[in-house]
């Protein structure tokens, strides 16, 4: 397993992490049903911790708090050992205040979380989602109480856009308040959206970036091509997230298995190995919801690209710059840039 620091913290994770998403028997989202019970989860927890992963995730909402109890028994004694992450945000009851991010829900849902985890603290803790109508000034104030009470230990957010986070991060200066230390976004091979706003401005805040759905909600594992394009258990075939061009998708999918079998590998474990790469990701969240699926996931941290690869698949699914993006090249003046490379001699 590889290893690396959290943001700018000297928190040590692992570059794998383990999602705990499909945890729990019921419906996770309209038109997905989990089926993984406390045996079964304790069997992959176990896998999972002999393979070197000390980053659990979950959130609140998953399977209606399921999630959460099945980690924290499946982790009971490795408490000591591992780093356990949680989420709020979304809808987690039928009151009108248990959502969003106020005051008032973000410390009722930190109590919940704590107590279905079984434990005292929460490692990570993180915004799940924006909320549109809460000051962010108030929601940073719960987050900072929490830090203070040592009931949660680092701060995070997730599927934020760029300038929200940003403005958070100049609050949490301006108040001294604790630190965000990790985004938890998507990225994949078909979703590289991130590097237009949100790369640059975490490499510059000193926030590591925890992925989410690497594999794009399972396109990328293989399973669908255009010759069976909704494969028998297939998730996106009724939950399209996150979307893809599927279309780009099969040609991708076509590399990825070309470069697989040079290394004996599967297309699955090209994609993440490709992500492992980029130096602004700190750890890849992989969940299964069969066992041989987290085999299979596991076996990328072993996966080395050669460059040619890496180059390969960079080019096929490089994005195209969006306004203002494709201004910022042009604010390097030519001579400047000559004479601060050292090629200019005069």
């Amino acid at each position: 397993m590889q290893y690396t620091t959290l943001g700018k913290t000297g928190l040590v994770v692992s570059r794998l992490s383990f999602g705990a998403m499909t945890f729990g028997e019921g419906q996770l989202v309209p038109g997905v049903t989990n089926d993984i019970d406390q045996m079964a989860a304790d069997q992959m927890i176990g896998r999972v911790l002999e393979a070197g992963i000390n980053l659990f995730d979950t959130a609140d909402a998953y399977t209606n708090g399921q999630s959460e109890v099945i980690l924290g028994k499946a982790l009971a004694n490795h408490r000591d050992e591992v780093i356990i992450a949680t989420k709020a945000g979304f809808r987690v009851g039928n009151a009108i205040t248990d959502t969003g991010s106020s005051y008032r829900h973000i410390m009722v849902a930190a109590e919940a979380s704590l107590k279905r985890l079984n434990t005292d603290y929460i490692d990570l803790y993180q915004l799940h989602i924006p909320d549109p109508i809460t000051p962010l000034e108030e929601t940073l104030r719960a987050l900072e109480d929490l830090v203070r009470q040592g009931k949660v230990r680092y701060i995070g957010y997730s599927n934020f856009p760029s300038w929200k986070a940003a403005k958070m991060v100049g609050i949490q200066k301006q108040y001294n308040y604790a630190p965000f230390v990790v985004a938890q976004m998507y990225y994949s091979l078909l979703g590289r959206d991130l590097e237009y706003e949100v790369v640059p401005f975490v490499e510059d805040a000193g926030i590591g970036v925890l992925v989410w759905s690497p594999l794009a909600g399972g396109f990328l594992s293989g399973k669908y091509t255009r010759d069976n394009p909704n494969p028998e258990g297939g998730r996106l075939n009724e939950f399209k997230l996150p979307p893809i061009d599927v279309e780009q998708g099969y040609d991708v999918v076509d590399v990825t298995r070309q470069i697989a079998q040079e290394h004996g590998a599967s297309p699955a474990q090209v994609a993440i190995a490709w992500i492992l790469t980029k130096p602004f990701i700190s750890s890849i969240i992989v969940g299964a919801n069969k066992m041989h699926q987290l085999e299979d996931n596991l076996k990328a941290a072993d996966l080395t690209l050669s460059t040619t690869e890496i180059e390969q698949l960079d080019q096929l699914t490089a994005p195209r710059p969006v306004y203002p993006g494709w201004m910022q090249p042009l604010g390097w003046d030519a001579k400047v840039k000559s004479a601060l490379d050292g090629s200019d001699s005069h």
